[in-house]
């Protein structure tokens, strides 16, 4: 990869600083440009975080997905923090994530894209520039990436040397997946065992038995044709790629860098962005951006979207209409899931748009307690889940995959569950600094009734997407 000066422009009036003539939403007031300035071009200096050809390698999983040959899992923290980074951290983690795709594997009957929010998911949206506490008022906590959590006049000033910092974190925990990738953590047995160590701790233990023997059947049916870890590949390594809302734009483009062998621009910091609900502005800066670089993109479909508006953006984000480029993640609520996801599909499925559909049940079912802690309830997001296949399959299109906010760790931050968490429990290990997420157990039971639906659904849905 060459640095981002090459002149390689990707599409029509397009470069990597065209955003900047954009009005722009959710952007931090960096109080020194000349400062902002010098660490973006340290940060140019610096080496891509993830190559083209690893990019361009998922832009064709997600095309299956986008075709019904695939399902899509993308999860992880709601933001990343600087001061929990730990090697156990990520482990755990991508190990939950490991148990939720062999899950969904099965129920599915296809191949499951993994995705991790990790690795650059540092930057947060907020509903408003400034927050109050005690009669105090001071800017919003952005993310690590801008400013500080602590509720401090110093903490809250956005400071661009927290880029660096969050750049440095972020290969260091690129360079651990990839090993638990390819050196044998993810070996498909052992990920197996986990799961049968779940399964007997869940009070749902009878109900998912079924599903864990069926793996065991097939692996055990694998082995005695001489397909094992030693012998097969796909057994002791796997796929894994990173994820971040393309939030923070200077960051974006200094790690965007022309690609040597096709000479298209790629988006250097991660194999997969999204454009948020907040910024999908079909003028704005972040939508400009997104649309010159070549990696596989995402966009947030919220209940304020129209049929009309979600076209353009298609048109604008993925003029070629190629299967791979666009995966629209949506956010519904559980409440209206059905009724505003229905028009969207109908229109995109009128206008012949290949897309990927992803489900994020968290964002639209967050709430407040009476103690005004926010949390989600587990029901509200499998609800979410099951109204976006049930509008799919009423419509006769794929639903491609879900999005979740959830740890490997053991956090009491939503309630519900199999272990019945009340509200009465979030206080034991309330850990985020934004929004609740789903703990380990949580994560597998819903991996596990998701693959429920998905068993139970895949007559219809194998007809709609081969239709």
């Amino acid at each position: 990869m060459t640095a981002q000066t090459a002149d390689h422009p990707p599409g029509r009036n397009w470069n990597p600083d065209s955003w900047r003539d954009r009005p722009i939403q959710q952007a931090p007031v960096y109080p020194d440009a000349a400062q902002l300035a010098r660490a973006e071009e340290r940060l140019r200096s610096y080496p891509p975080l993830v190559f083209a050809g690893e990019a361009r390698r998922l832009r064709a999983a997600l095309a299956h997905a986008a075709e019904g040959r695939a399902f899509i899992l993308q999860g992880g923290d709601c933001a990343e923090s600087f001061a929990d980074f730990t090697a156990n951290r990520i482990r755990d983690t991508f190990r939950v994530l490991l148990q939720m795709a062999v899950v969904l594997t099965f129920g599915a009957g296809l191949p499951v894209v993994k995705i991790g929010r990790m690795a650059g998911q540092f930057a947060k949206p907020r509903s408003a520039d400034a927050e109050m506490q005690d009669g105090e008022t001071l800017p919003s906590y952005r993310g690590d990436i801008v400013n500080g959590s602590e509720f401090t006049s110093a903490a809250r000033v956005p400071d661009p040397g927290r880029m660096e910092f969050a750049y440095f974190q972020s290969a260091s925990t690129l360079n651990l997946l990839r090993a638990f990738a390819s050196g044998g953590y993810a070996d498909l047995h052992e990920v197996h065992r986990w799961n049968l160590g779940f399964v007997e701790r869940s009070p749902l233990a009878e109900r998912y038995r079924d599903l864990a023997a069926r793996i065991d059947e097939t692996l055990s049916f694998m082995t005695a044709c001489g397909m094992t870890s030693a012998t097969t590949r796909d057994l002791r390594e796997t796929d894994f790629y990173v994820s971040h809302e393309a939030l923070l734009l200077p960051y974006e483009q200094a790690l965007t860098r022309v690609d040597s062998t096709s000479g298209d621009w790629y988006a250097c910091s991660a194999h997969f962005l999204w454009i948020g609900d907040r910024t999908r502005q079909l003028d704005g800066a972040h939508v400009e951006f997104m649309r010159g670089v070549g990696n596989p993109i995402g966009l947030k479909v919220g209940p304020t979207m129209q049929p009309d508006e979600l076209i353009r953006l298609c048109d604008i984000l993925n003029p070629a209409n190629e299967a791979g480029r666009l995966t629209l993640v949506s956010r519904m609520g559980a409440n209206r899931v059905r009724e505003s996801l229905a028009p969207l599909i109908r229109a995109v499925q009128r206008e012949g748009r290949r897309v990927a559909w992803l489900c994020d049940p968290m964002h639209g079912n967050t709430i407040a307690t009476s103690s005004k802690v926010k949390t989600r309830s587990f029901d509200a997001i499998l609800g979410e889940v099951r109204g976006f296949f049930d509008a799919h399959t009423a419509e006769g299109s794929w639903a491609g995959g879900v999005h979740v906010e959830m740890t490997g760790q053991d956090v009491t931050e939503c309630v519900g569950g199999a272990h019945r968490l009340t509200e009465a429990d979030l206080g034991a290990r309330y850990e985020t600094f934004c929004d609740p997420r789903l703990n380990a157990e949580q994560s597998l039971e819903l991996a596990f009734l998701i693959a429920e639906e998905l068993k139970a659904r895949r007559p219809s849905a194998t007809a709609a997407a081969s239709g």
